[in-house]
């Protein structure tokens, strides 16, 4: 009965919809459907027999409207118009390559078993309301300690904090640490405080800019670095990240119109200030921090994880720039920096995807060139200086301002590199709770963007058991600390957010699987 309810006001819509249509339908054959009489002819009622084709298209119509109707209550849909359980399907296929898993069978004639399929999502958007009535109460907090605290006691775990919130009512269901307000090194789990601030600062389709401009004084052309990091110089599908060579196509066109086919190349990293390099030097887990670069300055195809970086982001940028340029007949200078000056023209501009898109990107690939770029973006929202000091700043005050809980917490850079980070376990759950709640809806994607356990990003190769779906987390991870913090939907509908945050861990791969076996407990535990 709760799916008819669900589908009756789809299928009225539906209806709604296709009733003009059948109309026309009805009125184009209805001089067909009889003959008139004859003059002479008896005067006998004719009955009117529609013929084959007239029941088709009649009927086809009329199917039309009952698929509509079905098909929109069977979502939910993604942008791309593909069903999400269907791409989540295809994705588990793709994970397995379509090859069977199971072992050997005990009957060879048997069909060969494909992968398992993710488990279905459970109801969660209504206990957001707090209104189900099918979603049971939250887990009770001496249950929980039941069946978190052995696993949190592992001693691979060295010093730990944890926290368990009811993401409905905001209840701290379950905490435990050396105090409610220690911090901790949270790693890569800082990337969340970096989305929620940068989504409040600038709004979930605030998009990063690169520009190039013309300075007519000197006929020079200045490529502007917009903070854009996912600015590519690869040849991408339409709809991805901003192409610098669609920026380059268009301002040879630009300048072709000029008469214009000879320039001086500058380029201008002024966005940002203080130094380059991130507190934790030279490292292939992060380029120069410079608001001007492609393909994150990477030197193979990689588009996440660790790699071999540029020396100079901004100038490799530059120089990629120059050359499209060359291609469609336009001779530059060997590229040097510069700044853009008020009487500058816009030759032509590229746009990074939205916020909200580049919010998710971060989170599930736990991107620090993107973290970095965000939360430097944060800074020069909220009038900070676009440094290291001001970014951390600016991300602090702008999650004070969201009423969150931020005593002990200190923040160094947006991606969590860096060990002098603290934060707690209460500020971790604290910011999903905030992203969860209805009345700030462009946070949303700090929650969308968290790695599916099992399937996505830094969570693909983990869980195989019957945690794979069901978790979202963001994972954290350097020497001697690893931390997850996400959220959970666990065996009676009830969604939860969760942190744990171990420092001087003795054993990583035994400090990861004691907090993923802490986060499937929670997942398989009714807790009542």
């Amino acid at each position: 009965m709760r799916i008819a309810d669900a589908v009756r006001p789809r299928l009225a819509r539906a209806a709604e919809t296709v009733r003009p249509r059948l109309a026309r339908v009805a009125a184009a054959l209805g001089p067909r459907f009889g003959r008139p009489d004859r003059p002479g002819s008896p005067r006998v009622p004719r009955v009117a027999r529609p013929r084959t084709w007239q029941f088709t298209a009649t009927a086809a119509t009329a199917g039309l409207a009952l698929a509509a109707g079905v098909v929109t209550a069977a979502g939910p849909w993604d942008s791309s118009g593909q069903r999400t359980a269907e791409r989540d399907r295809a994705v588990a296929l793709a994970a397995s390559r379509g090859t069977d898993h199971g072992g050997a069978r005990a009957n060879a004639g048997t069909p060969p078993r494909g992968p398992r399929a993710a488990p279905p999502a459970a109801s969660v958007l209504t206990g957001l309301g707090g209104t189900a009535t099918t979603v049971k109460s939250a887990p009770g907090g001496t249950a929980l300690a039941t069946v978190l605290d052995p696993l949190l006691k592992n001693p691979a775990l060295g010093d730990r904090s944890a926290a368990v919130v009811d993401v409905a009512t905001g209840t701290r269901l379950y905490g435990t640490g050396p105090g409610t307000g220690d911090a901790l090194v949270p790693a890569s789990t800082t990337k969340i405080a970096t989305a929620v601030a940068a989504l409040s600062a600038m709004g979930a389709d605030h998009r990063l800019t690169t520009r190039a401009v013309y300075e007519p004084d000197t006929e020079e052309v200045v490529l502007v670095g917009g903070g854009d990091p996912t600015l590519t110089a690869r040849k991408e599908a339409p709809g991805g990240p901003a192409s610098l060579r669609e920026l380059a196509d268009r301002t040879a066109a630009a300048l072709a119109r000029k008469g214009v086919r000879e320039v001086t190349l500058s380029y201008d990293t002024t966005l940002y200030k203080g130094g380059t390099v991130h507190p934790i030097g030279v490292n292939p887990n992060i380029a120069a921090v410079t608001p001007l670069m492609a393909d994150e300055g990477r030197t193979d195809n990689s588009s996440s994880g660790p790699a071999a970086r540029v020396a100079d982001p901004a100038a490799d940028a530059a120089r990629k720039f120059g050359g499209l340029l060359k291609e469609h007949g336009i001779k530059t200078t060997p590229p040097g920096p510069s700044k853009a000056t008020t009487r500058a023209s816009t030759l032509a501009t590229v746009s990074s995807p939205p916020l909200s898109a580049l919010v998710e990107r971060m989170l599930t690939h736990s991107d620090n060139d993107l973290a970095e770029s965000l939360a430097r973006h944060t800074a020069l929202a909220t009038g900070k200086p676009a440094d290291f000091a001001g970014a951390g700043e600016a991300i602090t005050d702008r999650l004070k301002q969201l009423g969150l809980p931020v005593k002990g917490a200190d923040v160094k850079d947006g991606s969590g590199l860096d060990r002098r980070d603290r934060l707690t376990a209460d500020l971790l759950t604290a910011l999903l709770v905030k992203a969860g709640d209805p009345a700030h809806p462009e946070l949303r994607s700090a929650l969308t963007g968290l790695p599916v356990a099992g399937f996505t990003g830094t969570l693909a190769g983990r869980y195989g058991d019957g945690a794979a779906g069901v978790v979202r987390a963001k994972t954290g991870t350097l020497t001697g600390v690893n931390t997850l913090a996400g959220t959970v939907v666990d065996k009676d509908g009830r969604l939860l957010a969760f942190a744990f945050l171990a420092n001087a861990t003795t054993d990583p791969a035994a400090a990861q699987s004691a907090l993923d076996k802490a986060a499937t407990a929670l997942a398989t535990c009714g807790c009542r």
